[in-house]
C-alpha cells in the first residue's frame, strides 16, 4: 500500500491522515467543505509541531509528511487509492450514504476500511460492491498518541484483506487487537457501559461530577475520570454507542442513562461545544452539576 484515502477531516480523520503521512504514505483526505479541510490541515500541522517539540520528529520529517497530504472535497481523488478509510461521524445512515457515493470512484482492487467504533462491519460491508474487501479499522483518539487499533472482520471479509490492513496498522507503528463483529467490539463494549454507569451514579445523586471523577482517578488509577472522558469523547458519540449496545444486544444493562440523553438533547456534548459534564468556557473546567 502506498496511497491511502481518508473520508472525514475531523478529529479522527485528520489523526489518521497524520499518522499515515508520517509513515511515508501518500494521503488523499476529503470532507464536505473547503473550510473543514483547511482547518484540518492546520490541526495536522499543529500536532506535527507538538511532536517536534517532544523530539519525536524533525522539521524536515514534518515538511515531508505535510507534502504527502492532499485534501479537497471531490471523491474522484480516491481513484488511485489502495485503501480508503471512512472516518465520518458515528451514524450508520451517514456512513452508508458515504460508502454508496465512494464506490463508483474506486479502482476494482481497492480496499475499504471503516473507523466505526460500534457499528456492524458486516452490515456496512454489505452496502458496498466489495464486502470481501471491506473491514473495520478502529483507531483510538487521539490517533497520533494512542497505540491501539482494533481490527474487525465482517462475515464476508477475505483473509487477504485482513492481512493487508493488519500490515498497514503495523507500518503505522500501532499495536493490534483483533475483535469479532459484535456491537461496540472490545474497547467500547467495556468502556462505554462504565461511562454510562458513572452518569447513573451522578443521576442518582451518589456523587457529584467532581467526586465521581476524583474517585476513579485516585481509586482506580485512571488517567481521566469517566465524566471528563465522556466530555472528551463527545456525549453524542457516547449516547450513540450505548444505543447500539442496547439495540444490538437487547440487554437492559446497556440502557442509556436518562441524564446522558438530556445532556445530548440540550446540545451539551462536551468539549466540542464547551459544555458537558464540565463547563469549558473559562480557564479551568467547572462541573455543571
Amino acid at each position: 500500500m502506498q496511497r491511502i484515502g481518508v473520508i472525514g477531516a475531523g478529529q479522527m480523520g485528520n489523526g489518521i491522515a497524520h499518522v499515515c503521512a508520517v509513515a511515508g504514505l501518500d494521503v488523499r483526505m476529503v470532507d464536505v467543505s473547503d473550510d473543514v479541510v483547511t482547518r484540518s490541515r492546520a490541526q495536522i500541522e499543529h500536532n506535527l509541531n507538538r511532536q517536534i517539540a517532544r523530539g519525536k520528529l524533525t522539521d524536515a520529517e514534518m515538511q515531508a509528511a505535510l507534502a504527502r497530504i492532499s485534501a479537497g472535497t471531490d471523491y474522484a481523488a480516491f481513484g488511485d487509492c489502495d485503501l480508503v478509510i471512512e472516518a465520518a461521524t458515528e451514524n450508520e445512515e451517514v456512513k452508508r450514504e458515504i460508502l454508496k457515493h465512494l464506490v463508483p470512484h474506486l479502482n476494482a482492487d481497492a480496499l475499504i476500511a471503516t473507523n466505526t467504533s460500534s457499528i456492524s462491519i458486516t452490515r456496512l460491508g454489505a452496502a458496498t460492491d466489495r464486502p470481501g474487501r471491506f473491514m473495520g479499522m478502529h483507531f483510538m483518539n487521539p490517533v497520533p498518541v494512542m497505540q491501539l487499533v482494533e481490527l474487525i472482520r465482517g462475515i464476508q471479509t477475505e483473509q487477504a484483506t485482513f492481512e493487508a490492513v493488519r500490515g498497514l496498522a503495523q507500518r503505522l507503528g500501532k499495536t493490534i487487537s483483533v475483535a469479532e463483529d459484535f456491537p461496540a467490539f472490545i474497547v467500547n463494549r467495556i468502556l462505554l457501559p462504565m461511562i454510562n454507569e458513572a452518569v447513573y451514579t451522578l443521576y442518582e445523586g451518589v456523587g457529584s461530577v467532581e467526586s465521581i471523577d476524583t474517585a476513579m482517578k485516585l481509586g482506580a488509577n485512571h488517567p481521566m475520570g469517566p465524566l471528563e472522558l465522556a466530555d472528551f469523547i463527545g456525549l453524542d458519540t457516547c449516547l450513540a454507542i450505548m444505543h447500539m449496545l442496547y439495540d444490538g444486544l437487547a440487554d437492559s444493562k446497556y440502557r442509556p442513562c436518562p441524564l446522558l440523553v438530556k445532556y445530548v438533547e440540550a446540545g451539551w456534548l462536551g468539549r466540542k461545544t464547551d459544555r458537558g459534564f464540565y463547563d469549558y468556557g473559562g480557564e479551568v473546567p467547572v462541573p455543571t452539576r
